[in-house]
């Protein structure tokens, strides 16, 4: 029916803000202070507080590695709307002979692309 990646963030508020104030996720549900689900268009995640390596974080910013990639339409809107909310961008919008992509950081580190494909 789905697939909800889980990502552990150290500071599980913190993403929850990240992601519904900045890339305008809703709170699916939340279990406790350690667990939630956010959603967005039938995208879903899981955020369990934990402790995320920081070597494995750095060496997936440093290879352009990423974690999740999302299939979007208006890809140069989106790209502007998140440089407007001061999301960290890794990679800016760029032309591939796939489609348009960019990748933006969250809080920990994590590498999300945006791809409209052609």
């Amino acid at each position: 029916k789905k697939m909800s990646p889980q990502l552990l963030v150290t500071d599980i508020n913190r993403s929850i803000e990240f992601y519904t104030k900045k890339l305008d996720f809703t709170i699916e549900f939340r279990f406790e202070d350690f667990y939630a689900g956010i959603i967005k268009d039938g995208n879903s995640i899981h955020l369990k507080s934990g402790h995320p390596s920081a070597e494995e974080r750095k060496n997936k910013r440093e290879n352009d590695d990423l974690d999740i990639v999302f299939s979007v339409e208006g890809v140069e809107d989106l790209y502007n709307k998140f440089g407007k909310r001061s999301v960290e961008i890794t990679q800016p919008l760029c032309d591939r002979s796939y489609g348009k992509e960019f990748y933006i950081a969250d809080p920990d580190g994590y590498i999300l692309a945006f791809l409209e494909e052609v």
